[in-house]
């Protein structure tokens, strides 16, 4: 049975990388927030690049019958130096994408900063401020880990929050294409 059967709004959060994607499935109904599943796909950089890509495909789509999000809310990339990483790291968020346009998912894209604004209310937060904040909003005994599995759990909260916003690309889409309210 799919976790969202209980007729709440299902966000998957995506933290995209190649060496770990984590990810965070968050509820929302009305005001209550409830997780329901969080971690990481991790890829070995022993393996071939490829092979590194169809694993996160596959684990990525496993999580994907199980919980049948409403929509996803991938986080935007930021770079700056490091064009190598960035590199593959886009790649990796290309097989995110696809997974979701193949299954018909929309796909909200906040920025880091409007995630911040989303959980801890300011863009500026630090990531310990974020993690805190995500245990006390989601009621969690511990702060989340891996960092991987926290960032995405913030990013399903910015999704939550954004939902059928202007401010977010795709979010607009997420509203329409889902028919508005669950």
């Amino acid at each position: 049975m799919p976790v969202s059967a209980s007729g709440g709004r299902v966000c998957l959060g995506i933290d995209p990388g190649l060496a770990r994607v984590g990810y965070g499935i968050v509820e929302q109904q009305g005001s209550r927030l409830r997780v329901l599943k969080f971690g990481c796909i991790e890829t070995s950089p022993r393996m071939p690049f490829t092979r590194r890509l169809l694993h996160i495909y596959e684990a990525l789509g496993e999580q994907l019958e199980h919980c049948a999000p409403h929509f996803m809310s991938v986080e935007r990339l930021f770079f700056g130096r490091n064009i190598t990483t960035a590199e593959f790291v886009w790649q990796a968020r290309g097989v995110v994408m696809l997974l979701a346009a193949q299954r018909g998912i929309p796909v909200l894209e906040p920025k880091p900063s409007q995630i911040k604004l989303a959980v801890c209310g300011t863009g500026g937060a630090d990531k310990t401020q974020v993690q805190r904040m995500i245990q006390r909003l989601l009621g969690l005994e511990e702060i989340p880990s891996p960092d991987d599995a926290a960032d995405a759990l913030a990013a399903a909260l910015a999704g939550l929050a954004y939902y059928g916003s202007s401010l977010v690309p795709g979010a607009e889409l997420a509203l329409s294409s889902s028919g508005g309210e669950p």
